[in-house]
């Protein structure tokens, strides 16, 4: 009986250790609790309709100081960070990824913005920007953010038109991937206005129309 008992809680246990390995997650920075910044939170009108692109690159620059070392890319103190210190840091971060008309609307206008940005606090010796276009293959999205999350990088994600409306809150937005979940099918943990929503990739990906966004992917030089 004994022999039994410990071959089913082994096995049990060997379960249990599987599916924590099918989950990633990446240790998103808190403001008052809450995961990252909320656009709600900007004082300006305009920045709350489109600040979104700078808000994902900020965020991604806080973790990147706080985890990697590349104190260069964050103004603030990436271990603690307020409403106050997000909001100076997104005004130093403005310029390269304002709002316009149109919205930040491609790869291209992102990668150009904050690879401006990261070239002119001197971090482009260590990081540069890429992308994966949205007409690509859900798959190759979902091998590069897998990729991406394992090395503790969060993912700038920008959805377009989506003809489905579960993703209606997603749709002209950016937002960024903090986690990955492939116990069923393929799953992503969408980060944005400070709270998180698990999403399904592929449906995702798929949004029905010709105009894409796709990922952004933050590489070693």
């Amino acid at each position: 009986m004994f022999a039994i008992a410990y071959n089913i809680r082994y096995n049990i246990d060997k379960i249990k250790l599987k599916v924590c390995y099918m989950k990633t997650e990446i240790d998103y920075y808190l403001i008052g609790g809450l995961p990252g910044f909320s656009q709600d939170w900007f004082p300006v009108g305009w920045m709350r309709l489109g600040g979104c692109a700078a808000v994902t690159a900020c965020d991604a620059s806080i973790m990147l100081a706080r985890d990697e070392g590349l104190t260069a890319l964050c103004p603030c103190d990436p271990s603690h960070v307020t409403r106050q210190s997000y909001l100076d840091f997104a005004d130093v971060m403005r310029p390269y990824l304002h709002p316009r008309w149109g919205g930040i609307d491609t790869l291209k206008i992102y990668i150009d913005g904050f690879g401006k940005y990261i070239c002119d606090v001197g971090a482009d010796d260590a990081i540069s920007l890429s992308g994966v276009e949205g007409n690509e293959p859900w798959e190759k999205a979902r091998d590069a953010i897998r990729e991406q999350i394992d090395r503790g990088r969060v993912v700038p994600f920008l959805t377009l038109y989506h003809q489905n409306r579960k993703f209606a809150e997603y749709e002209w937005h950016w937002y960024n991937i903090a986690g990955y979940d492939d116990s069923d099918g393929f799953s992503v943990r969408a980060v944005t206005y400070a709270a998180e929503e698990w999403l399904d990739l592929a449906s995702l990906w798929d949004t029905g129309y010709e105009k894409k966004g796709g990922i952004i992917l933050i590489d070693d030089n």
